[in-house]
């Protein structure tokens, strides 16, 4: 598939005529203005002859997925993008080097706190959040650019967390007062209601010690992932409580780890912005997409999914056969120096002409650059983070040096890869 744009940029319908376009290519009556997707500009007049064609964007805070149909139902672009889930661990770490250098070289200066705007404005959005709001929308007006939109189409998804937490408040017979009368109903917090279950009695000794001192134990310790919540909370004396951190005694209890619903409120938060940013967008559902799809007996994947937001349940015809999958990263390398005291100066430049991230053609594959060495050596990725091993090749290409790749595209935000269109893969 090759999509075109006019003399000003404007885009017009796609292509399936390679002899036509590598003709208007020859001639000059054309050129690239990108090679993945593969795209051309015409130079010369031309009339925009343009059909409504619909964008469905199957929306996620891990992985998301797009794609564009026409009146004939017929999928002209795919895409599969996942977004960034580093920053909080990156920004921890970054503060982690702010602090230690602040102790190590101005130790006479006051500790400073809450002294970044950033941080204490008003109607403040976090980082991570930012990002992959910012991807959802980068990905929307990218296709825009290449294709004649008339439509969007976004898969929302409204998660209700305690619903997700206690699912017996599915059943109607106590959904009515579910919310209200809450497992900690009728006591000042989850202690008092753990100290009233166990009948203010140590769990494991049963009273034998006559210490009257009780405290609430994490079965699963916090530091392990252990959970708040009572399944996971048992009363204990503070002599067995004192023993058991001790490890002179063990406890045969179950004990519960702790749920992970950011990525859902995640979600509850990128369906309303994405509803504010494109006002005129059709909202969906996740469970008319499943029955749609299964209707039309397709594999689950998250592209096959925008196809069926996209086409709105009806059957759809592949004029493409291949899917881009695409991963944002970040727009540079910041980090500058490298060892306990930043005794180590590190490369954030070119290095031999090739930056990290950089698609680069090695013995006729393409691989994405990992990292390099000094020496001229680097290490090379697939589009999913894995390493590349070349120990199976030949001696002097075990390693492979930067001087044998061949540099494909410059590193943008985006890395881009294609792949096969795969029905037999589900997830």
């Amino acid at each position: 598939m090759v999509y075109v744009l006019d003399m000003d940029g404007f885009p017009l319908m796609p292509t399936n005529r390679h002899g036509k376009v590598r003709h208007l290519l020859e001639t000059g009556k054309a050129k690239v203005v990108r090679r993945n997707p593969f795209t051309i500009k015409l130079l010369y007049n031309s009339k925009r002859y343009i059909n409504p064609l619909t964008l469905g964007v199957d929306t996620g805070s891990g992985t998301f997925a797009t794609a564009v149909v026409n009146e004939k139902q017929e999928v002209l672009y795919l895409s599969e993008v996942t977004v960034r889930n580093d920053i909080k661990d990156r920004m921890t770490r970054r503060s982690q080097y702010r602090r230690t250098r602040r102790n190590r070289k101005t130790r006479y200066r006051k500790a400073r706190f809450l002294n970044r705007k950033n941080s204490i404005k008003k109607d403040r959005f976090s980082p991570t959040m930012i990002s992959k709001f910012n991807s959802h929308i980068k990905e929307i007006e990218f296709i825009k650019s290449i294709l004649p939109i008339s439509n969007l189409v976004l898969e929302t998804a409204t998660f209700d967390t305690h619903l997700l937490k206690n699912p017996s408040l599915a059943n109607e017979k106590y959904r009515h007062w579910g919310y209200q009368q809450g497992p900690n109903y009728g006591f000042e917090n989850t202690k008092a209601m753990v100290l009233n279950r166990d009948n203010y009695t140590c769990q494991y000794c049963k009273g034998k010690h006559k210490n009257n001192k009780l405290e609430v134990h994490h079965i699963v310790f916090r530091s392990n992932g252990g959970s708040d919540e009572a399944e996971n909370l048992i009363t204990l004396c503070k002599t067995c409580h004192d023993r058991l951190h001790k490890g002179k005694i063990n406890l045969k209890h179950g004990g519960k780890v702790r749920g992970v619903l950011k990525y859902a409120t995640q979600m509850n938060s990128i369906r309303v912005q994405l509803l504010k940013y494109y006002p005129n967008a059709i909202e969906t559902f996740g469970y008319i997409t499943k029955a749609n799809r299964q209707f039309n007996n397709l594999p689950k994947r998250h592209y096959i999914d925008a196809c069926m937001i996209a086409s709105q349940g009806r059957y759809i015809k592949f004029i493409t056969n291949s899917v881009y999958i695409k991963k944002c990263v970040s727009e540079g390398d910041y980090r500058q120096t490298n060892g306990i005291r930043s005794e180590k100066k590190l490369s954030t430049g070119k290095l031999c002409g090739f930056r990290k991230f950089d698609k680069v053609k090695y013995f006729g594959k393409v691989y994405f650059i990992k990292g390099r060495i000094y020496t001229g050596y680097c290490k090379l990725m697939d589009i999913y983070g894995k390493t590349v091993d070349f120990s199976n090749m030949p001696k002097g290409f075990k390693s492979p040096k930067l001087l044998n790749c061949q540099r494909i595209s410059a590193r943008t935000s985006t890395i881009c890869y294609t792949e096969p269109i795969n029905f037999n893969t589900s997830e």
